[in-house]
């Protein structure tokens, strides 16, 4: 289960959820790393946003993800948010563009994050 003494705010424009981290040593490296604000990037219905000096520990490295995951890639140093449909979805669930390693959920209903499509940077920051 997600330890809830990591829980982290994640705003996207006009849209802030909370999320938990899982209790792995990827999650702790995003964790330690934070707060950040960084360049927003999109991919479907996926963002996404680079965070220099998290090691990956590649605990779950899997292309199975669900809406409201959060994932690291550690190929591109880049930190996942899913939240509906990618480019490679089949059904209504996101499908990585590579094998991801889930590290937390958000809290809640993920899909508002749709409202911030807007937006050109993102934060995350720790409770």
């Amino acid at each position: 289960m997600a330890d809830t003494s990591k829980r982290i705010k994640i705003t996207v424009g006009p849209v802030r959820v909370e999320a938990e981290l899982k209790s792995n040593k990827t999650a702790d490296s995003v964790y330690a790393a934070l707060p950040v604000e960084a360049p927003l990037n999109t991919w479907g219905e996926e963002y996404y946003c680079k965070i220099v000096g998290v090691k990956d520990f590649r605990e779950t490295a899997t292309t199975k993800v669900k809406i409201g995951d959060i994932a690291w890639w550690g190929p591109g140093e880049v930190l996942a948010i899913f939240f509906g449909r990618t480019p490679m979805s089949m059904g209504s669930d996101p499908v990585p563009a590579d094998r991801v390693n889930v590290i937390g959920q958000i809290v809640g209903d993920a899909t508002v994050l749709r409202q911030g499509f807007d937006a050109s940077k993102i934060t995350i920051e720790k409770v």
